[in-house]
């Protein structure tokens, strides 16, 4: 089962938090592995992207997300 780490508006942080999370040794969902068929541009809940990992991963998952996050938005 997948498990939600991460909502962000920014598409571009979004695959900087995919690549770091895979540098890592984590296993997040790639885009277009979700919703619906041919519409890969349709964001989730309130027009945000949304990060998945395996439920084995999400607590490792969410800590580095998270520092991730916060440093990027530091920066903004």
């Amino acid at each position: 089962m997948l498990v939600t780490i991460a909502n962000l508006r920014d598409s571009s942080k979004i695959r900087v938090l995919i690549t770091a999370l895979k540098a890592h040794g984590f296993h997040p969902m790639e885009s277009g592995q979700d919703g619906l068929a041919g519409m890969p541009g349709v964001r989730g809940y309130k027009g945000t992207y949304a990060i998945k990992v395996p439920e084995a991963e999400a607590r490792s998952a969410k800590i580095l997300s998270d520092d991730l996050i916060k440093e990027m938005e530091s920066k903004d």
